[in-house]
């Protein structure tokens, strides 16, 4: 009897099956088990059958702590199976009506979606719409090997007006580098584009925006599609009929110290291309009518392929201001070509009897001696002929 109440104590106690459901199983330190049948002693296939005598204490369950929840991670991933989304764009636009530009800082990308698996090369690509494509295109630079780059680099439309904030769109892509891509054109990664006339003047509007598959339009059945032609082009390329042919920023003061009119010629912007490559190679000549025996006629420098070119060029024009007043200063935009004639691009008159903005700069600087005023004009598609 004695030599069963001993065995009785060296064995276990039994666990019944309302103790067995209330063992707690929240996670917690991990500790050695030395035999399992400690723990679950009925599925001891070796045990034998045993009273166990009544525990006078009552069993208490031991307290079950919750499990803890799950929370799904709210950064959009890059590899979803969702096709439309492509992405997300940072960017920051500011209209600064003072001095008539327009910036756009790129920020960064978030979950780009390449056509193939791995890293990526990228860049963001700006144009205004309607206009001709190279004429208001911008750049980054390339960020290289990742799905999620930054650039934080500011692209600056010059020339830009409240005309212009009013009736058109920016359009951005993120594109591939080319020199990465074995195709020449391949579509970009995702594009958006912005209305400006949301833009307030002279305050920045951040933006965090979608981006979407690129816009394609049906070409004119009127145009014979050759084999290998795409029957689809982009729509920023059908959209430059009517568009101007850019626009030039002068500078104007008359100098009491000189005793002179000095013009400076500073830049154009949004130029028509006249090459075959879709570019021109722009200079500016002036021209003061009429003239009275003086050197009234000059030209800048050339600017190679390019239709936004900066010059920062002055000139001189001797004469007291009621004598300049009766004149008429003719600013004319040509494309320079080796051995064959100059293409005219544009041209701005100015003087006491024009109009608008032009008659008002040339009377303003007139009117005031030593003030530097600057001011943007579009250029007229049609040459001026004056006569002496």
């Amino acid at each position: 009897m004695a030599g069963a109440a001993a065995a009785s104590r060296r064995r276990p106690p039994r666990v019944s099956m309302q103790e067995h459901m209330a063992i707690d199983v929240s996670p917690g330190p991990i500790r050695p088990i030395h035999l399992i049948s400690d723990y679950f002693p009925h599925f001891n296939p070796f045990a034998e059958p045993a009273l166990r005598t009544p525990d006078p204490r009552p069993a208490v369950a031991p307290a079950i702590h919750p499990a803890p929840q799950w929370q799904p991670d709210l950064e959009p991933e890059g590899d979803s199976d969702d096709s439309t989304a492509l992405g997300t764009l940072e960017f920051t636009l500011l209209f600064d009506a003072d001095n008539s530009t327009l910036h756009c800082t790129a920020h960064r990308a978030k979950g780009l979606k390449p056509p193939a698996s791995g890293s990526v090369d990228t860049y963001v690509k700006a144009n205004l719409l309607p206009g001709a494509s190279k004429a208001s295109q911008l750049r980054t630079h390339t960020v290289r090997g990742t799905r999620g780059p930054v650039w934080e680099e500011t692209l600056t439309y010059y020339g830009f007006t409240r005309q212009d904030a009013g009736r058109k769109t920016l359009r951005l892509c993120v594109c591939e580098d080319p020199r990465m891509r074995r195709r020449r054109r391949a579509p970009p990664l995702g594009e958006l584009r912005v209305p400006l006339r949301r833009l307030v003047p002279n305050r920045a509007r951040s933006f965090n925006v979608c981006l979407e598959k690129r816009r394609l339009t049906k070409r004119p059945k009127s145009l014979d599609t050759a084999r290998g032609m795409s029957l689809y082009e982009e729509e920023v390329e059908a959209e430059v009929a009517g568009e101007e042919r850019g626009r030039i920023l002068l500078s104007l003061c008359y100098s009491s110290q000189r005793g002179g009119l000095l013009v400076g010629v500073l830049r154009c912007a949004h130029l028509a291309p006249m090459d075959a490559n879709g570019y021109s190679d722009p200079f500016v000549r002036l021209f003061l009518h009429p003239n009275v025996g003086k050197k009234s006629k000059y030209k800048t420098s050339v600017r190679k392929k390019t239709l936004n070119p900066e010059f920062n060029e002055e000139f001189f024009y001797a004469g007291p201001r009621e004598e300049l007043a009766q004149k008429t200063l003719l600013v004319s935009v040509w494309d320079y070509d080796l051995g064959t004639a100059n293409d005219f691009i544009g041209g701005v008159q100015l003087s006491a009897r024009t109009s608008g903005e032009r008659q008002r700069h040339w009377c303003e600087c007139l009117g005031r001696s030593d003030r530097q005023l600057e001011l943007w004009h579009p250029l007229d598609g049609v040459p001026l002929q004056l006569s002496d």
